[in-house]
């Protein structure tokens, strides 16, 4: 069964309580997402391990051919 996006940001916002997060659905389909993530813990930390952290976040949803969700796009940043 497909995600909805407010369970995406959920997940996400349970690990980064004050981040922005913006998700998209590109498809429409439910499988193919794009999600921004802005937190200040990013401060510091290469592209790589801010999107590791959200991965981790998403619970094991997309591990694998039997993960919830198929394919998400992942912007990750500190605020400016």
């Amino acid at each position: 069964m497909p995600m909805q996006a407010r369970e995406i940001e959920a997940l996400i916002r349970a690990s980064f309580p004050d981040a922005r997060i913006t998700v998209t659905d590109l498809a429409g389909d439910g499988n193919h997402y794009a999600a921004e993530v802005i937190d200040a813990s990013f401060k510091g930390q290469n592209r790589v391990q801010q999107q590791r952290a959200v991965y981790a976040a998403l619970k094991g949803k997309m591990d694998g051919n039997n993960g919830e969700l198929h394919a998400l796009a992942l912007t990750t940043k500190a605020p400016d």
